[in-house]
């Protein structure tokens, strides 16, 4: 039965981490989260590394939480000169992990109505797999992947 109100997704999750195609990425989902009415969760997960010590293990964690603090500022700035009524929801969360499993765990917990990824710019995901083709793969929600 069909209720007014109700009909459009509720959540829409996209993956941030700075590059071209993802902040477009972000862009299409705040484009899609307006016309829908839907609040916008952007995420950036914080890849870990496989170095070793400390000091080094501390240096990149410094440096993936600056990376974080700027993507935030950039989406906060771009937020604020959206005129006042086409302004939608949104919230940004960080966390370090795997990208793939950082999308799909706030995804669940969210219950996002769809994903929003930008297409990977490394050519070796051409053999290994990006995380929008795993996201795809994982049949858990509609996906799109902004070139």
């Amino acid at each position: 039965m069909f209720e007014l109100g109700t009909d459009g997704p509720s959540v829409i999750v996209a993956g941030v981490d700075g590059s071209d195609s993802s902040m477009r990425a972000a862009a299409y989902a705040a484009g899609l989260a307006r016309r829908q009415g839907a609040k916008l969760a952007l995420v950036y997960v914080q890849p870990l590394t496989a170095m070793g010590g400390a000091d080094v293990g501390a240096a990149v964690m410094q440096a993936e939480q600056e990376v974080a603090d700027k993507l935030l500022a950039e989406i906060r700035e771009a937020a604020e000169r959206m005129p006042e009524e086409q302004r939608i929801r949104w919230e940004f969360y960080s966390q370090p992990g795997d990208p793939y499993q950082g999308i799909v765990d706030l995804a669940d917990q969210l219950k996002a109505d769809g994903v929003v990824i930008g297409a990977s710019e490394k050519a070796g995901h051409r053999l290994v797999g990006s995380v929008g083709v795993r996201l795809v793969k994982s049949g858990r929600w509609p996906v799109t992947v902004v070139p």
